[in-house]
């Protein structure tokens, strides 16, 4: 108990020296599998498996085999940035499954001109350099089965952030995920507590006099070590399964609220304290073989071409998918997030299960 009370007192000391950033870690906002991505950045409720590190720990129980691999691959804004996701997990008895997610957005080769012009004022294209803007994280899940609770399962995330800017500077962040799901009578419910108790990055910078006199000459802040801490989200969902024409016909619907703590946004509903945004998406599947997604997301409020109305805007997303025997291949056309079509990115997603040798 007085542990307890400790690390409590400590996390509140450290949040009040903190500088709450609205946007911190956006990276692990994105999404990962291509067939969350098509159904609109939904999955809290229907993930299981590999994915279930991302979405919610506690779907790694739905893993049926014993061990499953998950990949992908994205490029953003015409290849500009990249992002790469990686995770296995691993049943460990009837009861529980482990599982590691790794995820790294970059931008590389990013040009650095601050020695572009020498000692005597001339420039100089032979000293730039090149930079890499890295952001990494690895997340190391646990889920479990409560037997006295039927039909709940709960799982959890410890993630550790490491984010580079060249030799400038970089950050170290540590947090913890929590999640639960809930069957009841094929209804499927899932929730979230991203960064339940904030995550901290502590930022420190490595710039030589040279280069913070070019920042204050060009007008730039010159950056300081601080502590900044992602405030928590929490993100409900809901899904179901319906099956037609014996079975053959599968139509999956998840609906996720995903309610965020750290000041207005222009979301559906908002206020100075609490946001909440919606994310629905569809999956229509025949004999377990071939799926069809399709999703709505990023619903927000913006001015018209002219300026002169507020309009409803939202970002639709699709996909598509195919599962043979152990291999899942998912395929989706979404982007991050601006709604424009022309920076539409083509994500593509592979699964792959393996399951024990049975001793004859």
């Amino acid at each position: 108990m007085r542990f307890y009370v400790l690390t409590v007192l400590i996390t509140i000391n450290l949040a009040l020296k903190a500088q709450i950033v609205k946007y911190s870690n956006e990276f692990l906002n994105i999404g990962v599998g291509a067939r969350a991505l098509g159904m609109g950045n939904t999955g809290v409720a229907s993930t299981t498996g590999a994915y279930s590190g991302y979405w919610n720990p506690a779907g790694l129980l739905q893993q049926k085999p014993d061990l499953e691999v998950a990949l992908m691959h994205a490029e953003y804004f015409a290849g500009i940035a990249k992002y790469d996701f990686m995770a296995a997990s691993k049943r460990i008895d009837s009861n529980s499954v482990a599982g590691i997610t790794i995820l790294r957005f970059g931008v590389d080769n990013i040009p650095n001109t601050l020695d572009l012009v020498d000692a005597n004022g001339n420039v100089d294209y032979s000293r730039i350099k090149t930079f890499n803007a890295v952001d990494f994280a690895c997340l190391l899940s646990y889920a479990r089965t409560i037997p006295k609770l039927k039909g709940v399962e709960l799982g959890g995330n410890f993630k550790i952030i490491r984010r580079r800017l060249g030799e400038f500077g970089g950050a170290w962040g540590f947090g913890l995920d929590a999640g639960a799901r809930y069957n009841y009578k094929g209804w499927q419910f899932g929730a979230l507590g991203r960064d339940i108790t904030g995550t901290f990055n502590a930022w420190s910078y490595n710039l030589t006099d040279d280069q913070k006199a070019v920042f204050a000459q060009t007008g730039n802040e010159i950056p300081s070590n601080s502590l900044e801490v992602t405030m928590p989200k929490i993100i409900f969902g809901a899904s179901k399964t319906f099956l037609f024409w014996k079975d053959r016909i599968s139509t999956s619907g998840e609906l996720n609220l995903i309610n965020t703590f750290d000041g207005l946004r222009n979301t559906v509903i908002k206020s100075d304290l609490w946001s909440l945004e919606p994310a629905f998406g569809i999956e229509v599947g025949y004999k377990g073989f071939v799926f069809l997604r399709g999703g709505v997301g990023n619903i927000q409020k913006q001015y018209d071409p002219l300026g002169t109305k507020q309009i409803t805007s939202f970002q639709p997303n699709f996909g598509v998918g195919i599962k043979y025997r152990i291999f899942t291949l998912d395929y989706a056309l979404t982007d991050i997030g601006d709604r424009s079509l022309a920076l539409y990115s083509n994500i593509f997603s592979l699964k792959i299960d393996f399951n024990k040798k049975q001793n004859k």
